[in-house]
């Protein structure tokens, strides 16, 4: 979940450096009327380091502050560059965001600054309308502050592999992870033995052949008929094990062991507390612990009978055969089983979320502009991720290319100023 350990401690300017692609900055907006900040891309800080609006003599400075409380406006007033008294000014802000949302906030004097009513949520960019009433007389400003925002037209994000999706409900399922090894599964193995005890005549198999099921692999001289029979293999695969040689007396032993490297299984090991959560049938995502291979398969069974000295189960879960190359029998391998599945209202793709400073965010669509939306987050499997805050029911998002669309926002720059 989204989480933030301390709030920053310093005021955040609500403007910051110009640019056509920003990750946190600032163009200019159509000026209300004259005596309002200065045009271009930079403006005059205050003493709080907060963005200052003039009109003649008169100046607020724009902040938010964030030391010890969810973000709020602290909007403080000057008259000739001296304080102000905040009891001597009427302030209303409003905050227009990427989509036509708008924010409205009044304020009210507390010791020596006004305080808006109402937490600034993140992202902080919007474009901002400004209106103080002061000594009878009303002043108005007008600007831009974008973060984590970027316009991109259509051809290029399609070119960039970038797609989207309308966020909405999904089910979400509660996962158990999982450790074992990978082995051959019981159809995948085949001995080669020798039908009747006697001499071994001849051996054409050798370690790490690969043979095909009915090919000759040994000949044996009966001890009883005194004739010689053959011996084929029983199923087509490599040879893993040869356990004989010309010469020697077949008996009990399997002369060969055979292995069909594309029959494989996960075997994981169930612990006490989770035996009864794990059954058949139930999804697993599988992972190699290389990181190579990946799969999604499904519990064929769990042995009912436990070991003796770890008290764990076996569950036995399929691993496709186009995956044996990443899988092979004595690795390990990990998975994550779906033990639960439950209804959210609200979830975004897992493979949508991206970093942005310290937030888990996934990046809006509104025509051809792109923007961060700061989630907090609930449950999540490799599909979904269920959506607690900070993104509306039907907002357009990205779901492929977004580290591209990161990387728009980031080459500027420029970040968040508190």
């Amino acid at each position: 979940m989204l989480s933030r350990s301390s709030w920053r401690a310093a005021p955040l300017v609500l403007a910051l450096v110009a640019g056509l692609l920003t990750a946190c900055g600032e163009r200019n907006a159509p000026e209300a009327e004259a005596g309002h900040a200065a045009a271009g891309a930079d403006f005059e800080r205050g003493p709080h380091r907060g963005r200052m609006l003039r009109a003649g003599d008169f100046a607020v400075e724009m902040t938010i502050f964030e030391e010890g409380v969810p973000p709020e406006f602290h909007v403080y007033a000057y008259r000739k560059d001296k304080p102000l008294d905040p009891r001597q000014v009427q302030l209303t802000v409003e905050l227009t965001r990427l989509g036509g949302k708008v924010d409205r906030f009044s304020f009210a004097p507390q010791q020596d600054y006004l305080r808006g009513a109402g937490v600034v949520t993140e992202p902080h960019s919007f474009d901002v309308k400004v209106r103080a009433v002061e000594g009878g007389r009303t002043h108005q400003w007008a600007y831009a502050s974008y973060e984590g925002r970027t316009t991109i037209n259509a051809e290029a994000a399609q070119a960039g592999g970038v797609k989207t999706e309308r966020a909405g409900g999904a089910i979400v399922g509660e996962l158990l992870d999982l450790s074992g090894r990978v082995e051959v599964t019981p159809e995948g193995q085949g001995e080669v033995r020798a039908w009747y005890p006697g001499r071994i005549m001849a051996m054409t198999g050798s370690l790490g052949q690969q043979v095909r099921r009915g090919q000759l692999l040994a000949r044996v001289e009966s001890s009883n008929s005194l004739q010689t029979y053959s011996i084929p293999a029983p199923i087509s695969g490599v040879i893993v094990k040869k356990n004989a040689n010309v010469g020697d007396v077949a008996y009990d032993q399997p002369l060969y062991v055979i292995a069909d490297p594309t029959k494989l299984h996960a075997e994981f090991f169930i612990y006490p507390r989770d035996a009864e959560r794990i059954r058949a049938g139930q999804r697993v995502e599988l992972r190699s612990l290389s990181g190579d291979g990946r799969a999604t398969s499904r519990i064929e069974t769990v042995l009912p009978t436990a070991d003796m000295a770890s008290q764990t189960l076996i569950a036995h879960v399929e691993i496709p055969p186009s995956l044996a190359g990443s899988f092979r029998p004595g690795m390990g391998v990990e998975g994550s089983a779906q033990v639960a599945a439950k209804s959210v209202p609200l979830a975004v793709r897992t493979k949508a979320l991206q970093r942005f400073r310290d937030f888990t965010v996934v990046f809006a669509k509104v025509g051809n502009t792109y923007e961060v939306r700061m989630l907090e987050l609930g449950a999540q499997t490799p599909e979904w991720t269920e959506v607690l805050g900070g993104l509306e029911p039907g907002t357009e998002y990205v779901t492929d290319g977004a580290f591209l669309i990161r990387a728009d926002i980031e080459k500027s720059g420029a970040s968040h100023d508190h």
